[in-house]
């Protein structure tokens, strides 16, 4: 019997030998339910939670198959308690549920009393229930549906929701058969993964599609209002976005210019779909959050949230209120750093959906990449201020050093044909490093329709260097960048790798395999951090290699 590269622990981690033969493998399957906590570079570490349990069972996973996913990649037996716990865990999702009497009132159902009496006395729960009916039902005013789920989350008892939702006002929307470009490509349909994920969100009515950057996500939120045929409300992260939005629904649907709306800080259309941003959305004047109105401004069938691990704090409470309209949200990784993927759970839905990054790449539809972390030596006099920095400091010191223009310059000359985005976080090293590779720099602060016409310039070929901040993170279709150099980043931020790494992940016409460096300052936090970010790169499957400057 040949032993298997999964160690599962009794305190519900799960160690992965990286250079097993069925490592590949193991790592696909443990992604629909653990999340990756370690990645150094032969064993990573990953960890169980109850959160992930409950994802996997409302996307359709059973205990058993995940019991069969440890017991046959496991080099030992699996401990006795974890299965046990595994299998309770998932046990408990869905034995409180929320439906409709039939009067149409909203109640809390349980066929075991004994729960229903744990959970109906909690301190934060008992007052969202209205009097028992009986020892199975409690009444639930339609205001209090979402905060209900939320605590009933915390408490250990994720209820499924089966109340229903408000069809909103039919709007036909149908997919167009050609995308109207004269590009060639002509007549199209889904993917096979996005079809599944669209039919996923049908049958539940809300919750989350997790794909990669590249894999079509806009099309899943298209193809998902089509399937809904009323009028949308789309939520994005900024006004790029919003314009994106907008070229792909026209470009993929029946919907027309005419027919969509865009609500952000520029222009504040109400249409029969709308695109607003999230910025607009929890702008607040004296207090008061200024444009709710929007949320209820037309009767809407769906509401799509995109990048939604990057939803705000305040549109939380706003979703709890929006409980009865159909909701799907969008990303590519469930991570938050803020740790609310529980809210994320509750307010929009559960994981209805997720496609392994690396079986779309062995499909064609997303771009193979080589990652690789480039370490740089601080210069003495540097060395000499990043240690007698203040600890707040010293990550801008250490991530800023002049070093890495020298390098980029370096990688930059390496592929001398290729389409490199430079990607910092801040202004001033941006700055810097766009006047020395004098090529233009994109940030927050250049106006919106010059944002657009650099990034055409880039996709026409005639920038091949772009320098830009991470307003290029987020829903920027940038098809022909094969290179990305990071050279500052959000304190090891995985979403923000995610997102980046994204920027690389559309086919290339020539098929190439994309390239992927970051650039950090050798012993200090920025390294740190930086084994964060790997996590990301490891979850999805890529190899990361660790380069010294001088090898480049």
């Amino acid at each position: 019997m040949t032993l298997g590269p999964l160690i599962v622990q009794s305190d519900h981690t799960v160690l992965l030998e990286v250079a097993h033969p069925d490592a590949e493998d193991a790592r696909h399957e443990l992604a629909v339910f653990a999340e990756l906590e370690r990645a150094p570079e032969h064993i990573h570490t990953y960890r169980i939670t109850r959160l992930g349990l409950w994802n996997a069972r409302a996307a359709g996973h059973t205990a058993e198959e995940i019991l069969d996913t440890l017991n046959r990649h496991a080099k030992f037996p699996v401990p006795s308690g974890v299965a046990g716990e595994i299998t309770d865990t998932m046990r408990r999702y869905g034995r409180l549920t929320i439906e409709r009497d039939a009067d149409g009132a909203l109640v809390l159902r349980c066929d075991d009393p004994a729960i229903l009496r744990e959970v109906s006395s909690a301190k934060k729960i008992a007052p969202l229930l209205g009097n028992r009916i009986d020892d199975r039902t409690f009444p639930v005013e339609p205001w209090a549906r979402g905060e209900l789920k939320q605590q009933l989350v915390a408490r250990g008892w994720p209820a499924e929701d089966l109340a229903g939702y408000t069809p909103g006002e039919p709007y036909d929307i149908e997919l167009a058969e050609s995308d109207g470009d004269a590009d060639g490509e002509g007549a199209w349909h889904l993917r096979d993964y996005q079809a599944k994920a669209v039919e996923a969100f049908q049958r539940g009515g809300s919750g989350v599609v997790v794909l990669p950057c590249g894999a079509g996500k806009t099309i899943v939120g298209a193809a998902s209002m089509a399937a809904v045929g009323a009028k949308a409300l789309i939520l994005v992260t900024n006004a790029v976005s919003a314009r994106q939005w907008r070229d792909e629904l026209i470009r993929r649907t029946t919907l027309t210019e005419e027919e969509i709306g865009e609500y952000s800080g520029q222009v504040k259309e109400i249409k029969p779909v709308t695109i607003a941003t999230y910025q607009i959305l929890t702008s607040r004047r004296k207090g008061e959050y200024q444009h709710l109105s929007l949320l209820d401004a037309q009767d809407w069938g769906v509401i799509v949230y995109d990048e939604v691990h990057l939803l705000p704090a305040p549109v939380f409470k706003l979703t709890a209120e929006l409980q009865a309209r159909r909701r799907l949200g969008l990303t590519a990784t469930l991570v938050r750093e803020d740790g609310r993927e529980g809210d994320v759970f509750s307010l929009i839905g559960p994981k209805r959906y997720d496609a392994a990054w690396k079986d779309i790449e062995a499909q064609g539809f997303i771009a193979p990449a080589a990652c690789f972390e480039v370490r740089v030596t601080l210069p003495e006099s540097e060395r000499m201020d990043y240690a007698v920095a203040e600890d707040q400091d010293r990550y801008r010191i250490a991530s800023s050093t002049p070093e890495k223009q020298r390098i980029a310059r370096r990688i930059i000359d390496k592929h001398p044909d290729e389409q490199v985005l430079v990607i910092g976080q801040y202004i001033d090293q941006l700055e810097a490093m766009a006047e020395a590779l004098d090529c233009p720099l994109i940030t927050g602060q250049t106006p919106v329709d010059e944002r657009e016409r650099l990034f055409q310039a880039f996709r026409s070929g005639e920038e091949r260097i772009l320098v830009v901040s991470k307003v290029a993170n987020f829903s920027v279709d940038l098809p022909d960048a094969s290179v990305a150099i990071q050279i500052s980043g959000s304190f090891g931020s995985r979403q923000e790798e995610a997102q980046r790494l994204g920027r690389l992940l559309r086919p290339k016409s020539d098929g190439i395999t994309a390239s992927f460096y970051t650039l950090i300052a050798r012993d200090t936090v920025d390294q740190d951090f930086a084994q964060n970010r790997q996590r990301f790169l490891a979850e999805q499957g890529y190899s990361y290699t660790i380069l010294d400057a001088d090898e480049v």
